[in-house]
């Protein structure tokens, strides 16, 4: 398995604010994610519903609070 990179806060704001990454709330529950939405975040039944038309080149950042 691959090992999974860490993004400083500072980077990851760069990026979505520039489109080049898309930022994922991890957590499956929806009430969990309203309560720790970050600002361009969507959510990961969000992310599951666009997964298939996303290119394979997109960064996708993941979270949970």
């Amino acid at each position: 398995m691959a090992e999974i990179e860490r993004i400083s806060v500072v980077d990851t704001r760069s990026k979505v604010q520039g489109r080049q990454a898309l930022l994922v709330c991890a957590y499956p529950d929806e009430a969990k994610f309203n309560a720790a939405r970050l600002d361009g975040a969507i959510s990961l039944a969000g992310f599951e519903s666009r997964v298939g038309t996303l290119p394979k080149s997109q960064e996708i950042i993941f979270y949970c609070g």
